[in-house]
């Protein structure tokens, strides 16, 4: 079992997903970050689906009630076992009455943390993630509180693993994120579309406070409408990574918590490029690159190559 002794900001359970229920308006409240969820799962040797906690903020800590193998992956941060350093990216091993303590992260926004052994937490079609909106899934269907204790069935310690420094995600900022052209695209005029080609500093959007699991709010010079064109549209299906733009002209994007949007979509993030929306946090700088659909195809192929060399032996 484990206890939570100070939640941070927002902790909460999550694994891959719930998929194939967005036309009843159930999202995926999927990891953010899905190689980082995917590898804290890999490092204490659990199946890829398995549960894992996503923590948003420092000074997260947690007491261990059993012997487990544990992992902390995703963000660059500051951690401790009792008094002793832990390395993110490298299992370890901890004791019934160990403290695990996240004193700080120096970059990125979100990490993830798991134990070797599966969480006794609420499983609802077919997933373990927590919808916080509809309040199922995961730990009674809410973020963690101070107190809260999960047990830990078929906990064991393993030998160490770790994933390789080459492998590790870039977390410093301004982001790049590379984009498609969305529908409604031609909806905005020649010098807002030509900013986002040009990826220069003048097209640097700054993450808002107003960012969570739902979307990202960006602040900076906004994008403009064409004349007499509709700034909405019929509120339809949208995708992750979906850019949309209200009427402020100040970008949207949405993440996992969201099926339907009534916004002009400007562009969509490529799928290379999703776990990187876990990482940003308020004030990143925020830059974006158009490129052509084989572009995008050839990234993703790329990151799942990557993604099973570097899997743990």
């Amino acid at each position: 079992m484990i206890e939570i002794i100070n939640p941070g900001w927002c902790s909460i359970v999550v694994d891959r997903g719930r998929y194939g229920y967005a036309d009843a308006g159930i999202p995926t409240s999927a990891a953010l970050d899905y190689f980082s969820y995917s590898m804290a799962n890999h490092l204490v040797g659990n199946e890829m689906g398995g549960p894992v906690l996503e923590v948003t903020g420092s000074a997260f800590s947690l007491r261990f009630d059993v012997d487990v193998t544990c992992a902390v992956t995703g963000a660059e941060v500051i951690a401790y076992l009792d008094e002793r350093p832990v390395t993110p990216w490298r299992s370890f091993a901890a004791r019934a009455g160990n403290t695990l303590r996240v004193k700080e992260v120096l970059e990125g926004f979100r990490y993830y943390i798991g134990f070797s052994g599966i969480m006794e937490v609420d499983r609802v079609i077919n997933s373990f993630s927590t919808n916080i909106e509809c309040r199922f899934g995961g730990y009674m269907g809410r973020p963690l509180l101070k107190g809260d204790k999960i047990g830990l069935r078929h906990a064991k310690v393993i030998g160490e693993r770790f994933i390789p420094e080459d492998a590790l995600p870039s977390l410093s900022p301004p982001y790049v994120l590379r984009i498609l052209e969305g529908p409604e695209m031609g909806r905005f005029t020649e010098e807002t579309v030509g900013r986002l080609i040009e990826g220069g500093v003048q097209s640097w959007y700054t993450v808002s406070a107003k960012a969570n699991r739902t979307g990202i709010r960006l602040e900076g010079k906004p994008l403009v409408f064409k004349k007499g064109v509709n700034k909405t549209i019929i509120s339809e299906g949208v995708l992750p990574g979906t850019i949309q733009v209200p009427g402020d002209g100040l970008p949207i994007i949405t993440l996992y918590e969201r099926t339907i949007g009534g916004y002009a979509r400007l562009a969509l993030i490529v799928k290379a490029d999703h776990d990187l929306l876990a990482q940003l946090k308020p004030k990143d700088k925020v830059i974006f690159r158009i490129i052509g659909i084989e572009e995008a195809e050839r990234l993703w192929n790329r990151k799942v190559e990557h993604f099973y060399r570097a899997l743990p032996q």
